[in-house]
């Protein structure tokens, strides 16, 4: 019952912090146009009364009442509508910026990677129209209650029993109600299919596959594939559909013939003189308005029950993300040190991804002095850039602990911690705005100074791709907003530059900076990067790490740390390593040759 309870005041809450005043209109012009009808019909028997008693004043006041609640109908669904539309436009509004927080406010990424998280949120986004104003179906299913329960007071007003009428399409209503549950499980069960759907069809659509897509000539096989899959799908929707009206085909046609006898028998009555010919047509009225609402009713009831599951998956993200914070939040928290004066320790540090056994690594003891460069180096899939995530929280050890001058890292707030450091990533993000803001937001409280921004390009040998453009830092990046299209080393070069705004970090994470430039290149900047982290160094211990997959370029580092298999397999200096002649010194002579 919490539970229920907690779904509905945020189904409530959606739409009353989107639009108050909307909200409230919303169910009163629903009550309001549906509230009508039934009584419209008690005007038809004043009418039909009046007419054949010859009481003129009884047939004025059918027709003035008529006349009064049909233009009353009309003018609340016209006011309805408007209402509902706007409503659902500022309910939309909210509602993106609502899961964009939710969303973002996860403190790790591991979410990105659980196929039950990915699965709820494809159901998010199938959901996303009864999501769209989730205090709709709730209005609705008032004003259908409201208008049943005047449909059998009036004919209740005719004959007590005929108030019974309605609860023989109880049933009808119900098994509407069971068939749409049957389709929102099938739906759910089918979750991870309209993944692979979507994903079918970002590839036949999208830029990033489209060179291969065509080149491979994968456009039939690509097509081929989402229609097997759509055709099975489908199928299994018709299936259920055909199952399903069977049993509702049925409960209405036991109404129907309920509806049927109890006209017969208010016709004879009226035949016999037992009741007025208006309570015939009163009857015959309210019958079909009865079936007309009752059908509503249960869609009505479906769509709520729609909008309620739609909403637990809300409740249930709000959830994930309170538990991932909490789970991070130090019972004592300790302060983030202005200054690391000793270094940063993995402890037995092992890790493995989130719905998998296999530790991607395992038993890292390994020592980062304050004030220092260190290299992480090894090959593709060795665990590197793991190992900084980690050290960026973006990850918690599975084992183990990481500690700053002796404190675990866990004892520092997360976003405190994230803001004493600076990270530029191999998968970095193209923020397609103005160069300037596409590199600001590395510290949106200078996004707005050129003159910051600059000196940000300039220390990650950027400034040269700004200087390119053809409005400087104030071009529009990307073609998706008619802006400029950069290759793939400038947006890296401006990743670079973005990491960079953040001018002392205690730690700066480059991991893999340059993928996308030629080993010289890569090299002159690797070297820049030291120049760069020896004045961090002096002035707040900062350590600076480069993650690189070629050896050749990272020998000027204080440290090298290469790690194979998940583990770390040498420590040193370069010609420390090469003395060693272990591990390092036969990748490195490997890559040495294969560039020569």
């Amino acid at each position: 019952m919490p539970e229920a309870l907690r779904r509905f005041r945020m189904m409530l809450a959606i739409s009353v912090r989107a639009d108050p005043v909307r909200s409230v209109a919303a169910v009163l012009t629903a009550t309001g146009q549906h509230a009508t009808l039934p009584v419209r019909a008690y005007g038809l028997k004043l009418v039909a009364d009046g007419i054949l008693r010859h009481q003129s004043h009884r047939a004025v006041t059918g027709v003035v009442l008529m006349v009064l609640l049909t233009a009353g109908n009309r003018l609340m669904a016209w006011w309805s509508l408007n209402v509902r539309i706007r409503l659902r436009e500022n309910t939309q509004l909210y509602l993106d910026s609502y899961l964009m927080g939710l969303v973002a406010g996860v403190p790790g990424v591991a979410h990105h990677e659980l196929p039950e998280y990915l699965d709820r949120m494809e159901l998010i986004r199938a959901e996303r129209g009864y999501l769209a104003n989730p205090f709709n179906p709730i209005s609705w299913t008032i004003a259908s209650v409201i208008a049943t329960i005047s449909v059998i007071w009036l004919l209740g007003s005719v004959r007590p029993v005929l108030a019974l009428l309605p609860l023989v399409g109880v049933p009808a209503a119900v098994e509407s109600g069971r068939a749409d549950e049957k389709l929102e499980r099938l739906i759910d069960a089918q979750a991870e299919d309209n993944r692979v759907l979507r994903h079918l069809m970002e590839l036949a659509v999208e830029a990033p596959a489209a060179k291969e897509i065509r080149i491979f000539g994968l456009g039939p096989e690509v097509l081929g594939r989402h229609r097997s899959l759509f055709g099975r799908l489908e199928a299994a929707r018709i299936r259920l559909a055909v199952r399903a009206s069977v049993g509702v085909v049925a409960a209405w046609a036991i109404f129907g013939a309920a509806y049927a006898a109890s006209l017969v028998w208010v016709v004879h009555l009226a035949a016999i003189g037992a009741t007025t010919p208006g309570s015939v047509a009163l009857v015959l009225s309210l019958g079909g308005q009865l079936n007309t609402q009752l059908a509503e009713t249960g869609w009505n009831v479906a769509w709520l029950i729609r909008t309620y599951r739609a909403v637990g998956r809300l409740v249930w993200l709000a959830d994930y993300g309170d538990r991932s914070r909490l789970a991070l939040r130090p019972e004592r928290p300790s302060p983030v040190p202005e200054r690391i004066e000793d270094g940063i320790a993995f402890e037995g540090v092992a890790f493995a991804y989130p719905g998998t056994d296999r530790a991607v690594l395992a038993d890292i003891n390994l020592v980062l002095p304050a004030g220092s460069t260190v290299a992480i180096v090894g090959e593709n899939g060795a665990g590197k850039t793991t190992l900084v995530k980690l050290l960026s929280r973006l990850y918690e050890p599975s084992v183990g602990t990481i500690k700053i001058d002796g404190v675990p890292l866990g004892c520092f707030e997360v976003d405190e911690w994230r803001a004493a450091m600076s990270a530029g990533f191999q998968d970095f993000a193209r923020f397609e705005l103005i160069a300037r803001q596409s590199v600001g937001v590395g510290l949106t409280t200078l996004m707005d100074s050129a003159p910051a921004v600059t000196e940000a390009l300039q220390r990650g040998a950027a400034i040269e791709v700004v200087r390119a453009l053809p409005e400087g830092l104030e071009t529009q990046l990307g073609r998706e907003f008619d802006g400029v299209e950069l290759s793939l080393g400038q947006w890296q070069k401006l990743a670079l530059g973005r990491a960079m705004m953040r001018p002392a970090p205690l730690v700066l994470v480059l991991d893999e900076p340059t993928a996308s430039l030629d080993a010289p290149t890569e090299h002159d900047l690797f070297e820049r990067f030291a120049g760069a982290a020896r004045s961090v160094a002096g002035s707040v211990g900062g350590i600076t790490i480069l993650v690189s997959h070629r050896f050749s370029t990272v020998r000027m580092a204080d440290l090298i740390v290469v790690v194979s298999g998940g583990r770390v397999a040498e420590v040193g200096g370069h010609d420390r390593l090469m003395a060693l002649d272990g591990l390092y010194a036969s990748l490195y002579r490997t890559q040495a040759q294969g560039y020569r």
